[in-house]
């Protein structure tokens, strides 16, 4: 069953009451964890050096740090500046797998005035998790999330 992702923005929208952008990502990783079904990591990855994402706020096991541009679907995501949907990541030659458990992934670039500012990141230990309907969901609820959020400075 796919979430009420119209329902979970407006939700995100008044739970995001900061422009901080440490405070609002927090929120949103522990607000998606506890909405989304059938996620074991939801997180932030940075974008502080040039080429290299570093680890952000997350909720699920401790993460991989850091993940470069050339590997992973983080990186892809980094690297394309466009969404990575992947129905099984044990397919994908240079997956990073940070957790053993993990089936599948979405990663969401953030693209704050032309810049990468960095990715929201969702594994699943369930294969083919995510359809569609959750990526344009998901990718709803990180507009909400860029909209609320001053990400003019860097992390």
């Amino acid at each position: 069953m796919t979430p009420n992702y119209a329902l979970l923005a407006r939700q995100l929208e008044a739970l995001l009451d900061s422009r901080d952008w440490l405070t609002n990502s927090a929120q949103t990783c522990a607000f998606v964890m506890q909405e989304i079904p059938d996620l074991n990591w939801a997180g932030f990855y940075l974008q502080r050096e040039p080429e290299l994402l570093s680890l952000g706020p997350f909720q699920g096991k401790p993460a991989c740090h850091p993940i470069p541009f050339s590997k992973g679907v983080c990186g892809a995501a980094a690297r394309s500046r466009q969404t990575q949907r992947i129905d099984d990541v044990h397919a994908v030659a240079d997956h990073i797998a940070c957790d053993a458990d993990s089936r599948a992934e979405l990663v969401v670039p953030i693209v704050a005035d032309g810049r990468l500012w960095g990715v929201l990141d969702l594994d699943s230990p369930r294969k083919g998790r995510f359809s569609a309907a959750d990526q344009t969901g998901i990718e709803a609820l990180v507009a909400v999330f860029v909209a609320g959020t001053d990400l003019s400075g860097t992390p």
